[in-house]
């Protein structure tokens, strides 16, 4: 089995690209902050490449930007190439399956929720307290 998951924070905006078919792909690099500490008390970051076909990757390149928060749900894809000086290189990408935007990270480095620019406001009402013994279980 070939599955990852990974949540992080994007590394650079998104590059928006198609095929000679014309099919898109959106590619970009996530920050993934490990679990456990190193000797210094700091924790580790992997960085990791992230490949998006088609409705999907066009989503992403609209509403993802360089320090917003995702979860990206996929599978490993080895590929190889020759590079100028001839030596062979191998380069492994996540290709998602889903990505789903949790968040985006504001100028001043805090999170702060996704919300497409012209999505409607939502106003929240003050509720009534509760008299606990008032309730029937």
């Amino acid at each position: 089995m070939n599955k990852v998951i990974l949540i992080g924070n994007l590394t650079r905006d998104p590059e928006l690209s198609t095929t000679n078919s014309g099919v898109s792909v959106c590619r970009f690099g996530i920050a993934v902050q490990r679990n456990f500490q190193n000797n210094e008390g700091e924790r580790d970051v992997d960085f990791f490449n992230i490949v998006v076909w088609r409705a999907k990757g066009e989503n992403c390149h609209k509403f993802l930007k360089k320090g917003s928060k995702c979860a990206v749900i996929g599978r490993l894809q080895n590929s190889t190439y020759e590079a100028q000086d001839g030596t062979k290189r191998t380069v492994t990408d996540v290709v998602a399956d889903d990505v789903e935007f949790l968040g985006t990270r504001n100028s001043d480095g805090s999170d702060a929720p996704a919300r497409p620019a012209n999505a409607p406001k939502v106003e929240t009402t003050e509720l009534e307290p509760i008299d606990d013994d008032s309730l029937p279980f």
